[in-house]
């Protein structure tokens, strides 16, 4: 089975939690090699600039699911 079969979620909790599973396969699929990443993460792990922008694409695709959600309405 597909790792993201549907973006329907049953709550808006369950659907931020969804948010960060496709930002982060997002990152792997980007850079599949664990132990790159690994050593990438000492770069930005202490960079409030680096967060910042993962918290964004975080964000962007929270508003993706809300949207195929409905907004939980």
């Amino acid at each position: 089975m597909s790792w993201l079969p549907t973006l329907k979620t049953a709550t808006p909790e369950e659907g931020f939690e969804l948010a960060l599973k496709m930002s982060r396969m997002g990152v792997k699929y980007t850079q599949p090699d664990d132990a790159v990443r690994g050593k990438l993460r000492k770069v930005y792990e202490n960079n409030a600039d680096s967060l910042t922008q993962a918290s964004q694409v975080v964000a962007i695709n929270f508003q993706t699911v809300s949207a195929a959600n409905n907004y939980w309405t």
